[in-house]
């Protein structure tokens, strides 16, 4: 479905990815691992536009993604939850979940619709809904990151470090909620970054490393 072809990648002059090349294929739950710094940030970033490649081609099924602007990646079905979350405080949890398909251009149907697809996978956030951006935790602003990326990703989920400083009861909800979504929705690629391979636990159906920007290893 992805494909990801002798790609490299360059922040500041310095090389952070290096002749990539790999596929992600639909109904896949796979796992990028490796040490911080390894590129696995630099990796997504580099799907969805956010940072240009020095070298190589990303496609999506047929489209060559180098023709399509970051902005627009969202609406081929691609979807990404950053490390950071980056949730605007001022707006309630449903403003920031539906505001990607706000300008999509999607009608309330439709927002409507995948929002219940994305409380039936992620029922906590039910009750967060109201609530501004600001008043979430870190680990339920996580959750709603996922969300936010559940409401686009239609072919593709992206997470990066999800795992990483949740709570333990808060780190369980967020595997139950992965696997929901791999049942729910078996055609979904879905792409979980993660420095401690063992906070994946027996999640990912396949695993690739990376170290120092090359891919070493798929299992």
């Amino acid at each position: 479905m992805l494909k990801i072809n002798q790609v490299s990648a360059q922040i500041a002059g310095i090389t952070v990815l290096r002749n990539i090349h790999t596929e992600f294929n639909a109904g896949q739950l796979l796992a990028v691992v490796g040490r911080n710094g390894a590129g696995k940030t630099t990796l997504l970033r580099a799907i969805m536009g956010l940072l240009p490649l020095s070298a190589g081609k990303i496609t999506l099924e047929t489209t060559d993604l180098s023709t399509v602007a970051a902005y627009s990646r969202a609406g081929l079905g691609l979807g990404y939850a950053p490390e950071d979350r980056v949730m605007f405080p001022t707006f309630t949890v449903e403003e920031n979940l539906r505001l990607p398909c706000e300008v999509m251009g999607l009608t309330k149907e439709e927002m409507d619709r995948r929002l219940a697809r994305v409380l039936e996978v992620v029922p906590q956030l039910q009750e967060m809904l109201p609530r501004s951006g600001a008043a979430l935790s870190g680990g339920q602003g996580k959750m709603a990151a996922l969300g936010r990326a559940l409401m686009v990703g239609t072919k593709l989920i992206l997470l990066d470090e999800p795992f990483q400083g949740l709570a333990p009861v808060l780190a369980n909800q967020y595997a139950e909620s992965l696997r929901r979504l791999h049942k729910i929705a078996p055609e979904l690629c879905i792409v979980v970054t993660e420095s401690n391979r063992s906070l994946l636990r027996d999640l990912p159906d396949a695993t690739l490393t990376l170290e120092r920007g090359e891919l070493i290893t798929a299992e």
